[in-house]
């Protein structure tokens, strides 16, 4: 089966999705919005060095941007999910703008200091920590699920077709006029991004139900999380990755410019060439796929950035340095990429948001935190010492592949089921009226018992992940083949929601389970609320 849906992907062109007229300019628009990104991070890196000789000052460029996504990851995704993605992405944007704006009429006035510019960084940073989660989770609302990972590569790509252009084009800026250009052109940058928004015409999301509260989205997407293991396994695998691979770009700025002597337009044609080698990776991976699992894929391309990064540890030379930052960017995109499609394909589309915003929290949380431990090594021992440290955590990071496999999730999977009864209710209920418990009566053989309290294991999974707080499998002791399960959603608005979460894999969970259910007598299910206040 698994060998069929690479098959099946591989068939698709890797250009199909630019057919679809809305991701093409949005594909377009974010290109140019990229651009503007790299230079900024070219620009900010470089400005860094000519404040500040220390290396931890350097990577906490790195930090200020990654930090906002870590802490404002999980309520960007929630909002994502549960308000219109077009408006939000256009009020986002026009922050970043903002900022952008700020930073050059700053830097060109010759005000900017330390402090600053990781403040301004940081804000930026709540920019992209915003519209991060949105923005991916759109995809699947642009293409079919078969374009769907040549959508992903496509993102990516257009991601590092930027990093070749943007930081060559950058350090030529630097060169010749400093970096407050580079902060002025990615201001500009976002109105691309800002224009294909306003020309996309996204239909309106009808639902009969109001739409989630901003905190509640939150809760149920981290009870998802926490009874989710594909998504899991996904999040584990990113943290193992990125922890180690942080130090390469984190460092690469004060290698070029204390140990090298290099100058910007050095450190813009390393890093162009990071996207150039992404660019290759990028068109090679829809055959790759084909061949190689996502979990064999991300093994192999963890081995190249370990090698990467020993290579960064041990050479002196821009010469050997350009060729090792084409398998750099190559290894980088394979691993993204891959990652990135499992975090898309392993999670229903009501949760899908808060999902992306968890790989995106971990992604760069991993970043931040690898970037002021690769950072405070380099300050204590050597650059060299921090790349080689950031290997061993590479290798390190492989193993966990022992327990968490990447998901491979069949399309139909995800679907909704609608399966279960609409339950009769008296008109009069407030829908906010709240806990529910929600029964189940079995009438299970006695020498079933044990294969249906192992059924039942994976059942309480399904519960916990779409919406209940509490789950519980009791057994009658006057009657031993009397079974009944019982869980709590936060309310009956809740609890309606939850009618319309359950999958169409969750509905042969539960089958599984209810086999052995004695044929002849019906499941019992009653809907309990708790007592309305005095």
């Amino acid at each position: 089966m698994a060998m069929d849906a690479r098959l099946a992907a591989a068939a698709v062109s890797p250009w199909q999705p630019l057919r679809e007229r809305v991701f093409r300019w949005l594909w377009l628009a974010s290109i140019a919005s990229n651009i503007g990104t790299w230079m900024h991070e070219v620009g900010a890196g470089w400005l860094m060095t000519s404040l500040s000789a220390s290396p931890l000052a350097v990577a906490l460029v790195q930090v200020a941007a990654a930090l906002p996504i870590f802490l404002l990851a999980l309520p960007a995704g929630a909002l994502a999910d549960i308000v219109d993605k077009r408006r939000y992405l256009l009020a986002v944007q026009l922050w970043m703008a903002g900022v952008a704006l700020v930073l050059a009429l700053l830097t060109l006035s010759g005000k900017m200091t330390v402090p600053l510019l990781l403040i301004l960084t940081f804000a930026m940073g709540i920019g992209t920590a915003l519209m991060m989660p949105a923005w991916s989770a759109l995809a699947p609302e642009l293409v079919s699920r078969d374009a769907l990972p040549a959508a992903v590569a496509l993102s990516s790509l257009g991601v590092n077709v930027a990093r070749a252009i943007g930081p060559a084009l950058a350090g030529i800026l630097v060169s010749l006029s400093g970096p407050w250009l580079t902060f002025a052109l990615n201001a500009l940058s976002f109105f691309a991004v800002i224009l294909a928004l306003l020309l996309w015409r996204r239909p309106p999301s009808e639902s009969l139900l109001p739409a989630e509260r901003l905190f509640g989205a939150m809760r149920v997407g981290m009870r998802y999380a926490r009874s989710a293991r594909p998504l899991q396994a996904v999040l584990v695998r990113t943290a193992a990755f990125f922890l180690g691979a942080s130090a390469g770009l984190a460092l690469l700025p004060a290698l070029v410019r204390q140990e090298l002597g290099g100058t910007a337009l050095d450190y813009g044609v390393l890093l162009g060439c990071v996207g150039l080698g992404a660019i290759g990776g990028a068109v090679c991976l829809p055959r790759l796929r084909a061949r190689c699992s996502g979990d064999v894929i991300v093994i192999g391309a963890s081995l190249i950035y370990a090698g990467v990064l020993l290579g960064l540890a041990g050479l002196r030379s821009l010469v050997w340095l350009t060729p090792l930052m084409l398998f750099s960017g190559a290894a980088w995109i394979a691993v993204l990429s891959s990652l990135q499609l499992a975090a898309q394909t392993s999670v229903p589309a009501w949760v899908r948001a808060r999902a992306l915003s968890l790989y995106i929290l971990v992604f760069f949380g991993a970043s931040a935190l690898g970037g002021i431990a690769w950072g405070m090594l380099a300050s204590e021992l050597s650059l060299g010492a921090a790349f080689a440290g950031g290997a061993a955590a590479l290798l390190l990071g492989i193993a966990t592949r022992l327990w968490f496999c990447l998901p491979a999730t069949r399309v139909e999977d995800l679907a909704p089921s609608l399966h279960w009864p609409a339950p009769i209710l008296d008109e009069a209920l407030d829908c906010e009226r709240g806990p529910v418990l929600i029964t189940l009566d079995y009438c299970i053989a006695v020498e079933d018992a044990a294969a249906f309290r192992q059924a039942m294991h994976a059942v309480r999974h399904t519960r916990l992940r779409n919406g209940a707080f509490s789950w519980g499998l009791v057994q009658d002791s006057e009657d031993p083949r009397r079974w009944q399960e019982f869980f709590f959603d936060e309310s009956w608005l809740e609890h309606l929601r939850h009618h319309g979460r359950v999958t169409v894999a969750e509905q042969r969970i539960e089958a599984d389970a209810r086999r052995y259910q004695q044929a002849d007598v019906p499941v019992r299910i009653r809907h309990l609320l708790a007592a309305p206040r005095i």
